[in-house]
Parts: structure tokens; C-alpha cells; sequence
């Protein structure tokens, strides 16, 4: 990574009016990303908004921080990083295709955590062009997790883009768990995230963006697989996941788990029609 500007903020960014201004200046973009880093430091866990992820994700309720819940803290700063107006890729459509997560070590609410995020990698893809936005834990000058989120704007790709890995196969198995999805889980997880991405809260702003209906979050699917996994998947180690099929609200979803496959395969399928396939990970 080329030499970064830092920016240290004192609090996490509101959500809402970040995506105001994100629509607002979303046209005219391009160029080169930004070199920024964007930082907050000795962030300190609070322990009823840790409680109130871990129900709405179903992890059992301790302190330790599921894998998933530093990306809560670090998500404002993407967002903050997507929305300024240096930044290449307008927001607005923006299409969160995976995300992988490394946790190095057990976190809890006990430890005070340095979380930076810079964007890297923007690049061809045959639908378009994608872009990593990497946010990065340190307690104590020690990395102890790690997660890059990769976007995709759609538009004009090329035959000779770059295409990262794909998705393993789902495993072709009888379901492990059966999920019911209510058609408010979006207005719920978005009251904990703070992600109101007007796609996840009522059937008419997720019509004025494409969709039927509301989607249900893809960190929420990510995060509600893994839960269904049981313990291994709060203790140290490497996650990834790839999002297919949005997943309309409401709906029912089954969860699917290879547990002998290497690394564990598991995901999401439709209920009514298996080949649906609405996310894909890896855990090992």
C-alpha cells in the first residue's frame, strides 16, 4: 500500500446522513481511490449494543465478540471512506459481492480495540469494477483481526477482468437448520448496525433501488450462518464468504453444512427451490 493519509475520528460516523451525501454527490466519480486511512482508537465495546447483536445474529450472549461484530464497528468508517467525494465508485448500487474475516485471536468486550479502514485493489470485473475496503483490529500494537469487504459497481467489464476466487460448490445435503426471516429482520438488524441502507427497511425504498421487496442484509446472512455453526465459529480463525441471490424479506431459508469437507463448507439455500443458492462460506 502507497504512503496513506491517516485520519483519526473521535466517534463512529452516523450511518444515515453519510448515505445522504453519498447519493447526493454520486454522480461525476472516477479516478484513482483515495489514499486514506481512516482510524478510530481504544474503542471500547459496549456491552448492551454486544447483547443486542448477538440475539438478533442468535450467537449466545457472552463476551466474547463474534467474528462478525468488528465489522459493525468498522462499518461507518467504509461508509465514511465510500461517501467522500475522492472516492472513485458512487455508493448508491453499490453490490457487496464477499468478505473474508481473519480473527487472530479471542476478542472481548474487555479489550480496547484500534480499528483503521483504507481502500485497495479497485479493478475490472466482468460486470463491472470491484473494490476491497479493508478494515483492520489492533489491541495493543497487536493485529488481531481483520476483514476485507469486496464491492462490485456494475457496469461495462471486460473479457480479460480479473476475477477472484469462486464460491465453493453447496453442499447437496438435507438442510441443517430451517430459518424463518420476518419482513421487519432488515428495520431490526438495521437498529443494531446502524446499517439503513434504504434496500433492508420497507418494500418501497427497496423498490425505488431495483428489488421486489426488502433484502435482508448480507453481514446479517454472514453473520446468522456462522451462529448456526456453534462454537467453532467464535474461536479463532479464517472465515469467507460469497453472496449470491438476495435474499427477499420475508422468507424461509434453510442452512446447509458440509462438516466434513476441508475447510468446512456451509450456506444458505432457498427453502421452495434448493438451486437458489443466496450465500456460500468457508470456515477454518
Amino acid at each position: 500500500m502507497p504512503e496513506s493519509t491517516s485520519r483519526v475520528l473521535t466517534e463512529s460516523p452516523s450511518l444515515a446522513p453519510l448515505f445522504v451525501k453519498a447519493a447526493l454527490t454520486s454522480r461525476g466519480r472516477g479516478g484513482a481511490l483515495p489514499d486514506t486511512v481512516l482510524r478510530r482508537e481504544a474503542v471500547q465495546v459496549d456491552r448492551d449494543h454486544l447483547l443486542a447483536y448477538q440475539r438478533i445474529c442468535r450467537f449466545t450472549g457472552t463476551d466474547v465478540l463474534p467474528p462478525t461484530y468488528p465489522h459493525v464497528l468498522g462499518f461507518p468508517l467504509q461508509v465514511s471512506l465510500m461517501s467522500g467525494r475522492d472516492f472513485p465508485l458512487p455508493l448508491p448500487g453499490l453490490v457487496h459481492l464477499e468478505n473474508r474475516i481473519v480473527v487472530h485471536r479471542q476478542l472481548t468486550a474487555d479489550d480496547r480495540l484500534d480499528i483503521s479502514v483504507h481502500a485497495e485493489q479497485l479493478a475490472s470485473h466482468p460486470k463491472g469494477q470491484v473494490v476491497d475496503l479493508v478494515t483492520e483490529v489492533d489491541v495493543a500494537g497487536q493485529r488481531v483481526w481483520e476483514g476485507r469487504s469486496t464491492y462490485l459497481r456494475r457496469g461495462r467489464g471486460g473479457d480479460d477482468a480479473a476475477y477472484r476466487e469462486k464460491a465453493p460448490a453447496l453442499p447437496d445435503r438435507p438442510p441443517a437448520a430451517v430459518l424463518r426471516l420476518p419482513e421487519d429482520l432488515g428495520r431490526r438488524y438495521a437498529a443494531v448496525s446502524g446499517d439503513v441502507n434504504p434496500i433492508h427497511l420497507h418494500p418501497l425504498t427497496a423498490k425505488a433501488m431495483g428489488f421486489p421487496r426488502a433484502i435482508a442484509h448480507g453481514m446479517w446472512t454472514y453473520a446468522r450462518t456462522l451462529a448456526a455453526l456453534g462454537p467453532k465459529a467464535v474461536e479463532p480463525g479464517e472465515s469467507s464468504v460469497w453472496f449470491g441471490k438476495p435474499v427477499l424479506l420475508p422468507n424461509t431459508v434453510e442452512v446447509v453444512v458440509d462438516p466434513d469437507a476441508s475447510p468446512l463448507v456451509a450456506g444458505l439455500r432457498s427453502r421452495k427451490d434448493a438451486s437458489k443458492v443466496f450465500l456460500t462460506l468457508t470456515l477454518s
